[in-house]
């Protein structure tokens, strides 16, 4: 600046103007050159980077390129160049410096954060990463730079050691620990989850309280993001999975079985003892011919040796309908393709109740995806509510209107009938 106001003042300016006329050329003279360091650094040299960085093998300078960790740094240039040209102004060459410092310290933090994400993402790429995420960890080393940061930058406006400041974080704990309460709740909680393996992300886990079902997508220091199954997004404070109960089920995703459990509702009235004809009947189903013939022999077998009167079915020993359907039932399901055949397989009578007696099918289908599941226990249910009717049994159900319907019209026939013969017998 001095070489300028000389210059100015030989082509006779007055020292005043030359004076002011030298700060404002130099200032403009600092611009440009930050304009082109700029310009230079995003538009050349960070392609030359981008080239090199694409045409590598490796996959983490990716992670750095997408995370912007190159392009944040080119913002440091300018900084460096005004505070190197800080002494052109002694009047202010303290606040210059002050201020390019606090914008060198701000970009370093911007850096950092990114360096962190792409750390992050690069250890996403590793299959260890869905059982032992480290998301949490890096929002905690997050908090400490932006403190040490933020510290930097009051020590920096100030003029003091950074240490002084430091030594008084300790007062200032208790007001820390307020304020970053969720975040350290979270951190112990990410901790827990993470060595007690209590929750991974891709993990489908259920949790009414806070209206989540469905997959977990993130895991962060403060929150697990859950995407239910209607495409929304729950969140959930990471220390609520400690505090609460949840239903995790990725058991059930690893077993290669999922459970199917459900009833079919007898009437009681339509169990009965099998006849002669009914039991010449079920001879004809194949799944369970040779039950029924081997059965029939064991029965005789029985009842011969211990001599019962057979004249009446409550002697001895003999076939039930509902016996022969709970055969039918647990050997259709030991054939049924959609069935896992290695896991629990049991067709069994429940405690009857005011709707009849349950019978529970409970075994486990050999494919866990939802929609296949669902479609197997529905062929399933449909084969087993239309073929009850073959084996005399009925299939109870409230009353509909129909019902009432039905009963209503069979009673007038029945009266009208009632009448006419009446009439015919005067």
């Amino acid at each position: 600046m001095k070489f300028i106001r000389k210059q100015l003042l030989e082509y006779g300016m007055d020292p005043t103007w030359a004076h002011y006329l030298s700060i404002v050329l130099m200032i403009l003279f600092i611009a440009l050159i930050c304009i082109v360091a700029n310009f230079i650094t995003k538009k050349v040299i960070i392609k030359i980077i981008t080239r090199i960085v694409t045409k590598t093998k490796y996959q983490w300078d990716n992670m750095l390129l997408e995370r912007k960790v190159f392009r944040r740094l080119s913002h440091i240039v300018p900084a460096i160049i005004i505070h190197r040209f800080s002494t052109s102004f002694p009047n202010f060459e303290h606040l210059i410096q002050m201020g390019a410092n606090t914008y060198i310290i701000i970009v370093g933090l911007m850096v950092i954060s990114s360096i962190l994400n792409a750390i992050n993402d690069i250890y996403q790429t590793y299959e260890v990463s869905k059982t032992r995420p480290i998301k949490g960890y890096i929002q905690v080393v997050k908090i400490v730079v932006i403190i040490f940061g933020v510290i930097l930058v009051f020590a920096n406006l100030m003029g003091k050691s950074p240490l002084i400041l430091l030594s008084g974080v300790g007062a200032l704990s208790a007001v820390l620990m307020l304020i970053f309460k969720d975040s350290l709740l979270g951190l112990v909680a990410g901790v827990q989850l993470t060595t007690n393996d209590m929750v991974r992300v891709g993990d489908w886990i259920e949790m009414p309280k806070y209206g989540a079902d469905g997959d977990v997508i993130d895991i962060s220091l403060v929150t697990v993001k859950v995407q239910n199954w209607d495409k929304t997004i729950t969140s959930i404070p990471s220390y609520a999975l400690i505090s609460d109960s949840f239903i995790n089920w990725r058991g059930m995703q690893t077993s290669g079985g999922r459970r199917i459990k459900r009833s079919l509702f007898i009437d009681k009235n339509s169990i009965s003892f099998c006849t002669e004809e009914m039991i010449e009947k079920f001879k004809q189903i194949q799944l369970i011919s040779d039950y029924i013939t081997n059965r029939e022999h064991e029965i005789a077998e029985y009842n011969i040796q211990h001599e019962i009167n057979l004249n009446n079915p409550v002697n001895g020993r003999a076939l039930t309908n509902i016996g022969v359907f709970r055969a039918y039932v647990s050997n259709y399901l030991q054939q049924h393709s959609g069935i896992n055949q290695e896991m629990t397989l049991m067709v069994r009578q429940l405690a009857p109740t005011e709707h009849g007696l349950p019978l529970e099918i409970y075994a486990f289908s050999n494919d866990v995806r939802w929609a296949v599941y669902e479609t197997t226990q529905a062929d399933i249910f449909d084969h087993l509510f239309a073929v009850a009717q073959e084996f005399g049994l009925r299939l109870f159900q409230n009353p509909s209107g129909h019902d009432l319907k039905t009963m209503i019209l069979e009673e007038r026939e029945e009266n009208q009938d009632g009448k006419v013969r009446g009439l015919e017998n005067q």
